[in-house]
């Protein structure tokens, strides 16, 4: 039901800013929570951020509090993760995902999108 596309990754200087966007489609976009993830190599994926379904809560994975934020656009069905500071290990492969619930499963997730790259060098 939602197919979802990210962009906006690349390569950065540690302690630059990257903005990773995520467009979704379907009237249903504002039901789902938007959820961040990222998977580096040899790594298990693992939680960044996410928007709650009809904007209860936001919340921020501690190894990025203070540098990363999430934020969404419901007229334009898109999310988006601000990610400032950057720093070597956010080096990863960087995913959207639509849930019913903010959670920071990854296995609550449904929808997928393909990935976009971030590579951070020192």
């Amino acid at each position: 039901q939602v197919h979802l596309v990210e962009s906006g990754g690349g390569l950065v200087q540690a302690g630059g800013s990257l903005r990773l966007s995520c467009a979704a489609s379907g009237r249903t976009f504002s039901g789902y929570a938007m959820g961040w993830f990222r998977q580096a190599p040899g790594k298990e994926r693992e939680f960044v951020a996410v928007f709650s379904q009809s904007g209860h809560f936001t919340h921020v994975a501690d190894s990025v509090q203070g540098r990363f934020a999430i934020s969404r656009d419901y007229a334009k069905n898109s999310v988006y993760l601000q990610m400032n500071s950057l720093k070597p290990e956010d080096t990863a492969v960087y995913y959207c995902a639509a849930g019913s619930s903010g959670t920071t499963f990854a296995y609550d997730y449904a929808y997928w999108g393909q990935g976009t790259q971030v590579t951070v060098s020192s």
